[in-house]
């Protein structure tokens, strides 16, 4: 759908913006779509009631029950498309908070989350790309992980399943 000023693309012009991927890319995948949420207590039960604070689709035989905490932090955030729901401390408590869903103006979410082989290689190639940068791999208290930003000003977080047990424990 577009609007009646532009009309939407075709899609022999959708197929033309698509370009083959960067071999450099080959290991990337979208792994998580965050929402802000007002009560986990009224929240994860709600989502819970499809699947799992980070949730997703998994076929129950592919869980990992006897992992260690770092591994289970690496399993999970090595899974393909979960739901991060991200709680922000005392809304609970706040009549007056209301997560914004994206829905009603202005529209827009949290953050989308790919997880890459090596979060400092990929944010080399972003800077060649000419990217904009919320936060670099060693910008702030949580090294190894980065934001960038989409043509849209969308958030996108750049991380490593294996290197975010570690950045937990530095928070």
């Amino acid at each position: 759908m577009g609007d009646a000023a532009q009309p939407s693309i075709s899609d022999e012009e959708a197929l033309k913006l698509c370009k083959v991927q960067p071999p450099e890319t080959k290991d990337f995948i979208m792994q998580q779509t965050m929402y802000r949420i007002k009560d986990p207590r009224k929240s994860i039960p709600f989502y819970t009631e499809f699947s799992l604070y980070f949730l997703g689709y998994e076929d129950p035989k592919d869980i990992q029950n006897e992992l260690s905490s770092k591994e289970r932090i690496s399993w999970t955030f090595g899974r393909k498309a979960t739901i991060e729901l991200t709680h922000n401390w005392g809304t609970e408590n706040d009549d007056n908070y209301k997560p914004h869903n994206g829905n009603q103006e202005p529209k827009g979410f949290g953050h989308i989350g790919v997880m890459v082989p090596d979060v400092y290689k990929a944010c080399e190639r972003f800077e060649k790309l000419g990217v904009n940068f919320v936060k670099k791999p060693d910008d702030g208290k949580m090294r190894g992980l980065a934001f960038i930003t989409d043509p849209d000003s969308y958030w996108i977080e750049i991380f490593n399943n294996r290197s975010l047990s570690e950045i937990a424990k530095n928070c």
